[in-house]
C-alpha cells in the first residue's frame, strides 16, 4: 500500500505513541472486535456520562493487536470523540466511512474537523484495509448502541 509520506508519517506517529491506549476503569460498556481479514484483535471500553444520543463520552481506552493501520485508527478515533455527544461520535464514524467506501482521497483534502484521520485517504485504495481502518469505529458504533 502506497501512502503519502505525511500520511504515512502521521499513521506511525499513532502507532508508535498511541493516544488513550490501555484498558481504564471505570467503564460502562466493553466491546471486543476482530478482523479476520488482517487478524486484527481490540477491545474497547467507553466511558459516557448522560443517556441516549446526547451523552458525553468521557473516556474511550482500548488494547489492540494488529497492522499499523488498525492501531493508528483507535488512535486518532478517540482523539476524536472523547469530549463529544454519542450523536456526534456516530456523525463522524458515518463520514469516515463514507470517504473511505466512495475513494473521495481522489477529490483532494478532507474536512479539517477530521484532524489526523485524513492520513487513512489512501487507505479507500485498498479495500481490505479499509476493515482496519473502521475497526475501530465499528467498535465504537457497537459500543454506543
Amino acid at each position: 500500500m502506497r501512502l503519502t509520506a505525511e500520511h504515512q508519517e502521521i499513521i506511525l506517529a499513532h502507532y508508535r505513541t498511541p493516544h488513550h491506549s490501555g484498558l481504564r476503569e471505570p467503564y460502562d460498556v466493553e466491546v471486543q472486535r476482530f478482523n479476520p481479514t488482517c487478524g486484527d484483535e481490540l477491545t474497547l471500553r467507553v466511558r459516557r456520562k448522560g443517556e441516549g444520543e446526547q451523552a458525553a463520552i468521557e473516556d474511550v481506552s482500548y488494547q489492540v493487536q494488529g497492522c499499523s493501520i488498525s492501531q493508528a485508527s483507535v488512535s486518532v478515533m478517540t482523539d476524536l470523540v472523547i469530549g463529544r455527544t454519542a450523536r456526534e461520535a456516530e456523525g463522524l464514524h458515518t463520514e469516515i466511512a463514507a470517504l473511505l467506501r466512495e475513494r473521495a482521497s481522489e477529490s483532494g483534502a478532507w474536512p479539517s474537523h477530521l484532524g489526523d484521520a485524513a492520513a487513512f485517504r489512501d487507505v479507500s485504495h485498498h479495500p481490505a484495509r479499509i476493515k482496519c481502518a473502521l475497526l475501530c469505529w465499528t467498535a465504537l458504533r457497537q459500543a454506543l448502541s
